[in-house]
């Protein structure tokens, strides 16, 4: 792979840092990137400019900021403050038309919809406490919401532009461990909490389309990804396997490993991936299975945006990244890094990745090869997470106590 032309810029004293996410850069937001971006110090909040990263706007809060959500842009003197009472709030997000903000009070106790235009309030009561209880459909068109009444699980299916419920159904879950839309928005996928091994898939007018059980008796799933078009779907397990399609995608191909270098310039060859010949050993980390949750299994994993591939990642397997060519259905690479991944994600243009280990690194792979690039910041400039700007032109990288945005151009671009 060619080595892209990278450009480094750094700011200091960062505790959290997202990009913004809207072309006229109204807010910040979590999903979404865009052209600005907003970074925590504490409890003040820093918008800059993601091509100068000149400061937008300083805004200061009472309290030490825990999420970023709410703050205009444009109108720095408007501001709005949200107080549930004795109920208390654990839980804070923004719905898809950015005019309304959803509340959850401590204890899973309600959900309260507040709206910024009419300044009404709506109340949705029951809703579930799990791994993943509410999504928005792609486009912002309907909510899904886990509910837990008379100990049964029940899904509502909620209309965002009204916040009126279109649809309340049962589900066939004993206890229900998370929700997720399709990306077309037409089926909502629901799976048991790990105890179980059952996956169901649910149409809007709540009929159970498919439903799916690998074995009984055992750890179930960890991980669930849809592929960008929803005619794929991937879960992983706590056995260390992956379904595709109810397809089991293994095969021993060539992997490559990295060489951790103390200290080396960008693109030297101390800092680079090595093709190892087959049979390789790969690092096992033996879980604990006497304690909750362990390190064991597929917890991670997500295709590419052209669906071409899918990375997996086995809990139990830290510093190992699995990629797959998806229509073949094996193993295209192997990267077995130095250090336990701490952050893996694609870039949402083209099929590219890319990882950090929390060094001074970060690893990029494409079907071309893959390479490391080191970040040549002044003192210790761990990488710990990292987000990929909207055009994939941009990668923000987070470090303890401060954040770095690593600039990506075209070699073979016109200077």
């Amino acid at each position: 792979m060619r080595e892209p032309e990278v450009i480094f810029a750094s700011s200091s004293a960062i505790t959290r840092c997202i990009f913004g996410n809207k072309p006229k850069k109204y807010f910040c937001d979590l999903q979404n990137v865009y052209v600005s971006k907003a970074s925590v110090v504490e409890f003040r909040l820093v918008v800059r400019d993601v091509d100068t990263l000149q400061i937008q706007n300083l805004y200061t809060c009472l309290d030490t900021i825990q999420c970023i959500e709410v703050w205009s842009i444009e109108q720095p003197e408007w501001t709005c403050k949200i107080d549930e009472g004795s109920a208390g709030l654990c839980g804070v997000q923004w719905s898809p038309d950015g005019r309304h903000v959803l509340t959850t009070a401590d204890f899973n106790l309600r959900i309260t919809v507040w709206s910024l235009v009419t300044k009404s309030v709506s109340y949705i009561r029951y809703p579930k406490q799990c791994q993943k209880g509410i999504d928005f459909s792609n486009g912002g068109k309907y909510m899904a919401l886990a509910e837990r009444r008379d100990c049964k699980d029940f899904i509502s299916i909620f209309a965002c532009s009204s916040w009126e419920l279109v649809k309340h159904f049962e589900t066939e879950t004993d206890d229900l461990a998370g929700l997720q839309w399709s990306p077309d928005g037409r089926v909502v996928g629901v799976w048991e909490s790990p105890l179980t091994y059952k996956i169901l898939l649910y149409s809007i007018d709540g009929r159970c389309l498919a439903r799916y059980s690998a074995y009984e008796n055992a750890l179930g799933i960890k991980s669930l990804a849809w592929s960008a078009t929803s005619q794929f779907l991937a879960i992983g397990s706590f056995d260390e396997k992956v379904v595709y399609k109810e397809v089991e995608t293994r095969a021993p191909l060539p992997p490559g490993k990295d060489v951790d270098a103390p200290t080396a310039a960008l693109f030297t060859p101390q800092s680079k991936y090595e093709v190892l010949e087959c049979p390789s050993k790969i690092p096992v980390v033996k879980p604990d299975t006497t304690k909750a949750n362990p390190k064991l299994g597929v917890g991670a994993l997500a295709f590419s945006h052209d669906c071409k591939y899918l990375y997996t990642k086995n809990d139990n397997m830290p510093h190992t990244l699995w990629i797959w060519d998806v229509p073949r259905l094996q193993l295209c690479a192997v990267l077995i890094q130095g250090a336990p991944i701490k952050c893996i994600e694609w870039d949402p243009t083209q099929s590219r990745l890319a990882l950090c280990t929390g060094t001074n690194k970060m690893y990029m792979w494409s079907p071309a090869g893959s390479l490391a690039v080191e970040v040549p910041v002044e003192g210790a400039f761990n990488v710990h997470c990292l987000k990929w700007h909207s055009e994939g032109n941009t990668v923000l990288l987070l470090g303890k106590d401060q954040m770095c945005v690593c600039y990506l151009s075209d070699p073979n671009a016109p200077k």
